[in-house]
């Protein structure tokens, strides 16, 4: 339902090579270290966003979405449900072009306000599934 084939397809391929992935740290047992890895080996740049701001895979981390001094394309969201939809806010406010919300990362105010905006979004679905499939 927040995720056609369309739209995912558009984000992975076409809205840009820079993802800020909220909620990614050096904590290699956290799904969203190895997912950026993935995004990294189809030729995304990976922003690390967390409140430690530390640099991982190669690239420097920051503390907010805010903080980011370049454009983003896309924000990939690894927080709680409770907390995704401040993040999709803060999405909308730096100029992204889409949110990509990951599996278990559900709120549908959240979406509605993002899609109102004029951005793509993706609700409960992991581009790390989701990329291979494209280029099959």
């Amino acid at each position: 339902m927040y995720a056609d084939t369309e739209t995912i397809r558009r984000i992975l391929m076409d809205t840009g090579d820079t993802w800020a992935v909220v909620g990614l740290s050096n904590n290699r047992s956290r799904a969203a270290y190895g997912v950026a890895e993935v995004l990294q080996r189809f030729g995304k740049r990976v922003v690390p966003v967390h409140p430690k701001a530390e640099p991982v895979h190669g690239e420097e981390g920051y503390a907010s979405l805010a903080d980011i001094p370049f454009p983003v394309d896309v924000v990939d969201v690894f927080v709680n449900s409770e907390l995704a939809g401040a993040v999709a806010d803060e999405a909308v406010a730096i100029g992204a072009s889409a949110v990509w919300f990951q599996l278990g990362v559900i709120d549908e105010g959240a979406y509605e306000r993002t899609r109102t905006a004029g951005l793509d979004m993706v609700m409960d679905r992991c581009p790390a599934i989701e990329i291979p499939a494209l280029n099959r």
